[in-house]
């Protein structure tokens, strides 16, 4: 029987939810909740569609909280902090197999907030 992480998914949901005035809800359900930008990317590539702003998603085995912009903006990755830094996987994700404690909620609160501003700066809201 795989773990209930809802707990975990409803302690990091409101970090990314706090943001959503700026963005657009594309999914939120009981096990992903998905924020994308209201204007069209910046990239050809993406064919004028809204990019991926951040998600927060239950897998089998732990919550992830998905930040776009560390993986499209690498300088913000200097302001991830060590508490934060080891929960990290791959370019642009943190996961969560328990509820963070209140530090480390605040942290990726801000981070957040550092990933908005950098997009907002660049015009890609």
């Amino acid at each position: 029987m795989a773990p209930d992480y809802s707990t975990v998914f409803n302690a990091l949901k409101p970090v990314l939810a706090s943001r959503a005035r700026l963005l657009t809800v594309k999914t939120d359900n009981a096990a992903e909740y998905t924020l994308d930008t209201r204007s069209p990317s910046p990239f050809p590539q993406h064919k004028g569609h809204p990019l991926a702003f951040g998600s927060v998603h239950t897998g089998k085995a732990y919550v992830s909280f998905h930040l776009v912009p560390l993986y499209l903006c690498p300088a913000l990755k200097q302001k991830i902090p060590p508490d934060l830094m080891k929960r990290m996987q791959g370019k642009a994700c943190f996961n969560f197999k328990s509820v963070p404690e209140k530090a480390v909620l605040v942290e990726l609160k801000r981070l957040t907030g550092a990933c908005l501003d950098e997009w907002k700066r660049l015009n890609w809201l």
